[in-house]
C-alpha cells in the first residue's frame, strides 16, 4: 500500500469519526439548590425523557420548585409545579402538566446511587410524570439481597451492576418499574445534605429545600472507533 493510500485511509477514518462525533451529543444539567450545586448528565438512550426535561428546563419551569419529598437511604423528589407557593408543611406531589412521558425502561439504566429517574403514579404503562423526577440516594445491598431482588423485579443484573449495588449502593427494587434517564456527575454531597434534612410525617423537609435554577447545556463528545 502506498503512502498516499495510507494517508487517504487515515483521513477518511478521521473524518468519519469527526462526523459521528457531531451527532453524539449529551446534555449536561446544572442544578443550583439552597444547599449547593448538582451537575447531571442526561442519557441519550431515553430521548423522550431527555427532551422533555430539556424543554422544561429551557422554559425555567423548575426554577423555584421545592424538593417536596426526601427519604434517607432512598431518594429526593421534586418538580411539582404547585410547590413554588406551597403553604408551610403542606403535602405536595400531586401537581403535573396534564400529560405523561412514555416509559423508556432500559436494563442498562439502573437505580444506582445518583441516578435520575421519572416519578410516576400507578399507571400500568409505567409512564412517567410530565415534570416530577427524583435522584436516587439508596443504600448498599448484599449478593443474597440482589438475587432476591432479581427474582422480584425480573432484572438480570450483570456482574458490573451487582458490584455497583454492593459497593456504591442504590435502589434496585425500583428497577424495571421506573425510567432512569440520567445521573449525577458532581454534587452528590449536596444530594446527601438535602436528604438528611429534618422532615415532617409526609417527608417534606421542615425547612424548604428549593431548586433556585436549572440550566442545560449541550455537550459534544468525540468518539474514537
Amino acid at each position: 500500500m502506498t503512502t498516499y493510500m495510507k494517508r487517504s485511509l487515515f483521513l477518511t477514518g478521521l473524518l468519519a469519526c469527526f462526523s459521528i462525533s457531531l451527532f453524539a451529543q449529551k446534555y449536561k444539567v446544572l442544578m443550583t439548590t439552597t444547599q449547593g450545586k448538582i451537575e447531571l448528565m442526561l442519557y441519550d438512550n431515553t430521548p423522550q425523557h431527555r427532551d422533555n426535561f430539556v424543554k422544561l428546563a429551557k422554559k425555567h419551569f423548575y426554577d423555584g420548585t421545592l424538593f417536596h419529598r426526601v427519604i434517607p437511604n432512598f431518594m429526593i423528589q421534586r418538580g411539582d409545579p404547585k410547590s413554588n407557593a406551597a403553604a408551610e408543611g403542606a403535602m405536595r406531589g400531586d401537581g403535573d402538566l396534564g400529560y405523561r412521558v412514555p416509559a423508556e425502561i432500559k436494563p442498562e439504566n439502573i437505580h444506582k446511587r445518583g441516578s435520575l429517574a421519572g416519578a410516576r403514579d400507578g399507571n400500568p404503562e409505567k409512564a412517567s410524570s410530565s415534570c416530577q423526577f427524583y435522584i436516587t440516594v439508596g443504600k448498599k445491598y448484599t449478593e443474597e439481597q440482589l438475587q432476591a431482588m432479581s427474582r422480584r423485579n425480573g432484572m438480570k443484573y450483570t456482574e458490573e451492576q451487582k458490584e455497583i449495588y454492593k459497593n456504591i449502593g442504590g435502589a434496585p427494587h425500583l428497577d424495571n418499574g421506573y425510567t432512569v434517564f440520567g445521573e449525577v456527575t458532581k454534587g452528590m454531597e449536596v444530594v446527601d445534605k438535602i436528604v438528611a434534612q429534618p422532615r415532617n410525617k409526609m417527608d417534606r423537609p421542615n425547612e424548604d429545600q428549593r431548586m433556585i435554577k436549572v440550566r442545560v447545556k449541550r455537550k459534544f463528545l468525540f468518539l474514537w472507533l
